[in-house]
């Protein structure tokens, strides 16, 4: 899809804007920092805020940044949001903008995130004497690592007074053009467990004498399967992967410990609860019927994403007045995490898919991978659809 195809009068989004924001996306892809040490990043930001008119510039954490935009009449005050940190990836594009700081990459589309907010909040600031109601534009930090800097961010009292928030993410599952929305829930609760087996280690022409930890670790991994097709109605959304095992230096040596790692994805906050106890029990079951101890620590993520209905419904008819009916789809729940959901306990909220795949260009691969990328037609695609979704909530909704 060409950026020429979409309406670009009624949003005011010209063709050297969008060439900027893909110049500030590029900046930003170049010049990747981790989750809580987005210094350079959050600088560049605020000093871009600082000159677009009209926008009061706060730093809550030391790498996030929130501009505040007071419209020209009073009225109910929206966030929009964007994450800014990029992920520990070495990455394969060869690129020209491609990453300068080795190990580190944006390789979920944050880049372009920020870079979409910073164009809506362009166009938002001079119309800002049209405008009812105030505006704020979250620059968050650390999304990518728990407790995540959405919490942080609502600790700091930032959401105060806000009426609602919304948030996008590019998605590279979706074609560039598309947009995926979700009533009710959508992004799962990430949590995560590590359990450790000691056994007694030997030498491995003679396990009799020893307590295998690798063995007992495989059990598990099979084992703990059995707490989503045996333990859970089929009908409840779960996932539990092993994703870590470690264990054993030399093709001779039974070693002491293993170490095993994974997370678990579920929505429903009863069966959420349910599960460490499951693991813990399987475990020690299994440990002790070998003769091995064991030490199991499970940690919970980001609550899970659920939607406001009526927010959702402000996003579809945004996107469909924008792009046409035929390219909005309505989104099935996925196991996915996101610090999102920090936000919804303190505003009502709602979240949604942009587009940024494209087969064509070989813009195919998955988020995190060392080659992901978008294509930055879905860029003009996120300014028209945070700058239509803030003129209709401000101006078509009732306000108190």
């Amino acid at each position: 899809m060409s950026i020429h195809k979409v309406d670009k009068d009624e949003e005011g989004v010209s063709e050297g804007l969008i060439r900027q924001v893909i110049a500030w996306r590029r900046h930003f892809h170049r010049h990747p920092e981790l989750s809580f040490e987005e210094h350079a990043t959050a600088q560049f930001i605020a000093d871009t805020l600082s000159s677009f008119e009209g926008i009061e510039i706060s730093r809550p954490t030391p790498t996030s940044v929130v501009g505040r935009l007071t419209g020209g009449q009073p009225g109910r005050v929206l966030a929009l949001r964007a994450d800014i940190d990029a992920l520990p990836v070495k990455e394969e594009n060869e690129f020209e903008f491609a990453s300068e700081n080795p190990g580190v990459m944006h390789a979920c589309g944050h880049d372009g995130h920020a870079a979409v907010l910073l164009g809506a909040a362009r166009i938002l600031s001079e119309r800002r004497e049209q405008l009812r109601g105030e505006i704020l534009f979250l620059f968050q930090h650390a999304e990518e690592l728990p407790p995540g800097g959405a919490q942080q961010l609502v600790d700091a009292g930032v959401l105060d007074g806000v009426d609602a928030v919304i948030g996008a993410h590019l998605f590279s599952p979706l074609e560039t053009g598309k947009v995926a929305v979700a009533y009710g829930p959508m992004l799962a609760a990430p949590d995560t467990f590590r359990i450790t087996v000691r056994g007694v280690s030997g030498h491995a022409a003679m396990p009799h004498q020893t307590v295998d930890p690798i063995i007992i670790g495989a059990q598990l991994v099979t084992n703990l399967q059995q707490i989503v097709s045996r333990n859970t109605d089929p009908l409840e959304r779960l996932v539990l992967s092993v994703t870590e095992f470690h264990g054993g230096t030399a093709h001779n040596v039974i070693p002491g410990t293993a170490e095993l790692g994974g997370t678990v994805r579920s929505f429903d906050q009863t069966l959420r609860q349910s599960v460490p106890e499951r693991i813990r029990q399987i475990v020690k079951g299994i440990t002790e019927a070998h003769g091995a101890e064991y030490e199991f620590q499970y940690d919970y993520g980001y609550r899970p994403v659920v939607n406001d209905e009526s927010l959702t419904r402000v996003i579809e008819e945004a996107a469909v007045g924008l792009l046409g009916r035929e390219a909005v789809v309505i989104q099935r729940p996925i196991m996915g995490g996101e610090d999102f959901s920090a936000y919804q306990q303190a505003a009502p909220g709602a979240f949604f898919n942009i587009g940024a795949g494209n087969a064509a260009l070989g813009i195919v691969h998955p988020h995190h991978h060392a080659r992901f990328t978008i294509d930055e037609d879905s860029l003009a695609i996120g300014v028209r659809l945070f700058v239509r979704i803030a003129h209709t909530f401000l101006h078509d909704a009732k306000t108190d």
